[in-house]
């Protein structure tokens, strides 16, 4: 009963037949595959195999012969293995300083404004084994106050790397040419190296072609040597600085590898020129155990970008989050090609996971016509943001900073008001969505601290100024400038008779920095007690500005405070901290701002008090 199964072939031939496939004869009968019957098939296989591998095999030598390509030089072949970005050369001649003897720029130097993205990713992982020569390269220029070294990774680079015979032999004949109008050049075979340290021959161009081509100049060259102070020496050494390349008639200019870098590394110095922020922005070099990674929420933001700006001066990682609601990317463009920065379009009320050592918390509309546009959005920021700020530094231990408000003292009872002060709040009035949500952020706070050990901070902001103000914010500095200057009606809601005091935005960052790194964590008033009345402060401005403006009462709205003044004694305590910046000069600078700003876009028309969607430049029909 228990037989053993073997083989079929372990017992008969005709056993061995029972499993053959079955296959169609010329009678149209099916009949047991035999032996030859197997072998027909296993060669029509075998061809089919061997038909596409020879597909794929002339497929693959028809693209490995296109990499073969040759440049500038007749005769020399190139390998490219991935796609080149094409380095564009700027005209920076009056930001950048003339390179020196050792090929090295000399201190203080504006080298460029922007590198593309891709160029980046593209030369940070290229090395001499994976691409034997640097890319073409082309001048443009982009308009803007500082022209831009920019990468820009294409995908037609090998065809524009290709040169046809006719180009070679065009070339040719140039190059003769060329040659019997100076022997001098003709005579000169010196080599020079590329990025591989092989030689091109070059001696048989000028030398401003050589130049133009990426060659620099030749070491032995006596017609650059003259006009080159320092005779022989490096390559980069005797070429002409970026943007003094000279433009031939058969190319563009191109800037050498090392000059490219060296661009690269003063990009990770310092900030690039904007229109919003023209100046250069120095950062420091802190070693790994000295530097953190920041978090700003609303980064993009008013306060948020200069809190940026002085992050990033002091040399620490900085990522910055915003859904650009309220924030603008002009703010902090001049950060955006330096290695430490990173910025993130999201919305705080959606969970996110970082690695951080700090949370700066701003996100949120502050101005009274944004924050009640939206005020269930604007309660939701506030609360659930906060809690998806908390529930994250919860998780990677780090230290949280809330930036609250002196709106949380609502029309205060109390002149000017303490941080024990428990506020006179309206809790359903049109402002109530920002009062109370910050109130409920700061409750949550001190829970986190309590419940689970969350290390938190707390700074109420009072009034606060300065450059980059949204245009159209309808605060009482940037509404009042933007009138003067535009010789139109400064408008007061009220009698004008209510106070406000006003602190510049440098003040207030320093103000930050220093909580945050301080060991108080209770609520921190931070403010500028210097008090005037929003009509004392209209007709200041108006003087300020020279402007033929004239004052205009319209009716209050509903709940404005009456009298605004932060009592500082615990922040000159805890922190040590008080503002610097005087009123008067703090204006200056915003009115310098906002000029520009009306020179670049033109007449801006403030919104009211009442409920306005963030916008670039205000109309008329903002204005009803």
């Amino acid at each position: 009963s228990d037989k053993k199964t073997y083989p079929p072939m372990a017992f008969s031939r005709r056993a061995a037949t029972r499993n053959r496939p079955l296959i169609s004869n010329r009678r149209g009968t099916h009949q047991k595959a035999g032996r030859n019957d197997r072998r027909r098939i296993s060669s029509s296989y075998l061809q089919s195999y061997i038909l596409v591998v020879g597909i794929g095999l002339g497929f693959f030598m028809f693209t490995f012969m296109f990499t073969y390509t040759t440049i500038d030089n007749p005769g020399e072949v190139i390998v490219l293995k991935e796609p080149m970005p094409v380095l564009v050369q700027p005209d920076l001649s009056q930001d950048l300083q003339k390179i020196d003897k050792q090929g090295s720029p000399k201190s203080d130097v504006h080298v460029v404004d922007e590198i593309h993205s891709s160029l980046d990713t593209s030369l940070h992982r290229t090395d001499a084994a994976n691409v034997d020569v640097t890319a073409t390269t082309a001048l443009k220029k982009t308009g803007n106050s500082g022209d831009v070294l920019r990468g820009i990774s294409t995908d037609d680079t090998r065809g524009k790397a290709e040169r046809t015979d006719d180009k070679n032999s065009a070339q040719h004949e140039s190059s003769a040419k060329m040659n019997q109008e100076n022997p001098s050049v003709k005579d000169n075979d010196a080599a020079y190296p590329n990025s591989r340290g092989t030689e091109n021959k070059m001696s048989s161009l000028p030398a401003s072609e050589r130049e133009s081509r990426g060659g620099g100049i030749e070491p032995n060259d006596k017609s650059a040597n003259d006009s080159k102070e320092g005779g022989h020496g490096s390559v980069v050494a005797q070429s002409k600085s970026i943007g003094e390349a000279e433009e031939s008639s058969a190319g563009l200019p191109q800037i050498t590898e090392e000059q490219l870098f060296h661009g690269l590394k003063i990009l990770s110095q310092q900030s690039v020129s904007t229109a919003t922020t023209p100046h250069i922005m120095k950062t420091k070099q802190l070693p790994d155990h000295e530097r953190k990674r920041i978090l700003v929420t609303g980064g993009a933001g008013f306060v948020g970008s200069h809190l940026v700006d002085k992050l990033m001066m002091e040399g620490h990682e900085v990522i910055v989050l915003d859904n650009f609601f309220t924030g603008q990317r002009k703010n902090i463009e001049h950060w955006k090609f330096h290695p430490n920065f990173s910025l993130i379009v999201h919305d705080v009320t959606e969970e996110i996971y970082l690695e951080i050592d700090q949370v700066y918390h701003l996100a949120c509309p502050a101005s009274p016509p944004h924050y009640q546009y939206n005020p269930i959005k604007t309660i939701k920021t506030s609360t659930e943001g906060t809690l998806h700020m908390l529930g994250l530094a919860k998780r990677v231990n780090a230290r949280i900073l809330l930036t609250s408000t002196s709106e949380i003292y609502g029309d205060p009872d109390v002149h000017p008001q303490p941080e024990s002060y428990w506020g006179n709040v309206n809790t359903i009035g049109p402002r109530s969505c920002y009062d109370e949500g910050k109130r409920v952020a700061e409750t949550m706070m001190y829970a986190y601290r309590d419940q689970v050990g969350v290390d938190v901070r707390v700074a109420r902001i009072f009034n606060t100024f300065g450059p980059r103000m949204h245009q159209n914010d309808g605060r009482v500095v940037s509404n009042f400038i933007i009138q003067a200057l535009q010789n139109k009606d400064i408008t007061i809601y009220g009698t004008g008779e209510q106070s406000r005091s006003f602190q510049y935005v440098d003040d207030l960052v320093n103000g930050l920095i220093m909580l945050m790194d301080g060991d108080y964590d209770m609520p921190v008033n931070l403010g500028n007690p210097d008090e005037y009345t929003v009509k004392r402060f209209a007709e200041h401005i108006k003087e300020l500005t020279n402007s033929d403006s004239e004052i205009k009462f319209l009716p209050a709205s509903t709940d404005d405070p009456q009298q605004r003044k932060p009592d500082i004694s615990t922040a000159k305590k805890e922190i040590g901290w008080e503002p610097q910046v005087k009123v008067d000069e703090g204006l200056a600078k915003a009115v310098k701002y906002f000029k520009r700003v009306l020179e670049e876009g033109g007449e801006i028309i403030p919104i009211g008090p009442g409920a306005a969607k963030p916008k670039e430049f205000g109309s008329a029909k903002d204005q009803e």
